[in-house]
């Protein structure tokens, strides 16, 4: 008779996904509404949860990102046929720019993005606009009676939702052993709400390529689909900064230098038979940039709209600022620069290697807070850094509920703009401040993990970065910038075990005679 028990046939620990009511304070804190956290002898079943079973954790997360976006596509089901003649754009809060560019951007009109229309995005995005608009406005022509604006949006609809599930997919691939983790993208409100405003999800798919590319050590196609990123909103471009910290600190410029050329090389490929041909429409991007003034609910439209009371508002600096065009772009990008100057030296000098994702968030969320535009979509940028840099539950809900706010309160000003006033300045100002408060809040949370990485969970999940490719298990050095030049490659110590000793590099110690050595132990 076998002796077997349940627990025989349990996973090894190493092998189970991490449990967030068991790692996570916040669902810990729901489950005890249910009865609390399995305990650690609880028996598990191991058919349904840990792989043998079709609906494994990662399966279960992919079916959720689904059903958001279809949640988001019923959502902005109101705007779909783009008779927005009573302001039901703004009513339903279903405005999306992925159909009113359709006709604004004369894809309607066959028009080739660049060629025929200087399109206000990078060449990838407007690749990606004719690759869909032009066939829709041929069947058009021949069809005669067919919304095509409704078609061309449904059929973004399929494209940027493949590219969130591509996204979803990409990011369990890098954390095996925390899929619960990549729920929190899956089921983010700022994804319910925001997944087909723009193109951003064309970008964000980009990049978690290439970001998928860097954690399995292969530098060179990490730049090519981060520069592919860049060629579709300029903000991947950012992602270059956090590599060249943590590749100078980790001595591993020779990877860092692989992905930076071959990122040049296809931003050139890409960007260059469009600059040569069409340069005016090609520059139309950053003249338009340039010209924009603040966008609504930006650091700086808070302080030139500061509420003061008796029907006052904004603070003179900001209101001078907001009336100069060229001395605001000036000063914003003067404090975006230092702002991620000081995430840099922070990489550098912090007490352990920060994780990629870690100054990766902090860069771009310090973009997005001191930037000049801060468009609603822009959420999406934060949501699949935030959930490899800190994939905490509670703050993150607390973030999607400001950002909800401001959504609702956006579309509020909308209203009042177009004349139906819904509710006064003050409320908008407020809800941008909650947000901005939000994502300060969490700058600060994961500047507080890199200098106490002891409270980083997925260091307490994983050895040492599961993102860092090269970087992961590398030696650390915090000595910069004295002793040491980011030409030289570090040896293959393991992370946790010293690289040298007061004796010299290695100590000539043995065990006496019969005593094995000591098998060293990562951190």
């Amino acid at each position: 008779m076998s002796t077997a028990t349940p627990l025989d046939n349990a996973p090894d620990a190493a092998a189970v996904p991490d449990e967030p009511a068991t790692s996570d304070g916040f669902v810990r804190g729901l489950a005890e509404a249910i009865g609390g956290p399995l305990g650690e002898h609880a028996v598990r079943p191991v058919r349904s949860v840990y792989g043998r079973g079709f609906w494994t954790a990662g399966r279960v997360v992919l079916a959720l990102v689904c059903i958001t976006l279809s949640l988001h596509w019923v959502q902005k089901f109101p705007c779909n046929d783009g008779a927005w003649s009573g302001l039901e754009q703004y009513k339903y809060m279903c405005y999306t720019d992925t159909l009113a560019l359709y006709y604004a951007e004369e894809l309607s009109e066959g028009a080739v993005p660049y060629k025929d229309f200087p399109v206000e995005y990078p060449v990838v995005t407007g690749a990606f606009m004719g690759l869909i608009g032009l066939p829709v406005n041929a069947l058009g022509d021949r069809a005669g009676a067919l919304n095509e604006g409704q078609l061309f949006y449904n059929l973004n609809v399929l494209a940027l939702g493949a590219l969130a599930i591509a996204t979803v997919a990409l990011l369990l691939a890098v954390r095996r052993k925390r899929p619960w983790d990549v729920a929190m993208f899956a089921v983010a409100p700022g994804l319910f709400l925001s997944a087909t405003v723009n193109w951003d999800l064309l970008a964000i798919g980009l990049t978690m390529l290439g970001w998928y590319f860097w954690a399995r050590s292969r530098p060179a196609l990490a730049g090519v689909f981060i520069a592919l990123a860049a060629s579709a909103k300029l903000w991947p471009a950012l992602l270059a900064l956090p590599l060249l910290a943590l590749c100078w600190r980790a001595r591993r410029m020779r990877d860092f230098n692989t992905a930076a050329w071959t990122g040049v090389f296809t931003l050139a490929l890409v960007n260059i038979p469009v600059l040569v041909l069409w340069p005016d429409s090609w520059a139309r991007f950053f003249q338009l940039n340039s010209e924009r003034p603040v966008d609504w609910g930006t650091f700086w439209y808070i302080g030139a709209n500061f509420p003061l009371g008796n029907d006052r508002y904004g603070l003179r600096p900001f209101q001078w600022l907001s009336d100069n065009l060229p001395m605001q772009n000036a000063v914003s990008w003067v404090v975006i620069l230092l702002a991620i100057a000081a995430v840099m030296l922070l990489a550098v000098r912090a007490p352990r290697r920060p994780r990629l994702a870690q100054v990766a968030f902090l860069v771009v969320a310090l973009f997005l807070v001191f930037n000049k535009v801060w468009s609603q979509q822009f959420v999406l940028w934060l949501i699949p850094l935030l959930v490899l840099a800190r994939p905490k539950w509670g703050a993150f809900l607390a973030w999607q509920a400001a950002e909800v706010a401001y959504f609702a309160a956006f579309y509020g000003r909308l209203m009042g703009e177009s004349g139906k006033v819904i509710f006064p300045e003050w409320v908008f100002v407020w809800a941008s401040e909650l947000r901005l408060i939000m994502v300060g809040v969490l700058i600060w949370l994961v500047v507080k993990e890199i200098l106490h990485p002891e409270l980083d969970v997925v260091r307490q999940t994983y050895d040492d970065d599961p993102d860092g490719g090269v970087l992961d298990g590398t030696p650390d050095r915090d000595d910069w910038p004295e002793g040491w030049t980011a030409d030289d490659e570090p040896a293959a110590v393991p992370v946790g075990v010293p690289a040298a000793t007061e004796e010299g590099p290695l100590s000539d110690e043995r065990p006496p005679d019969g005593d094995e050595p000591p098998t060293p132990v990562r951190a």
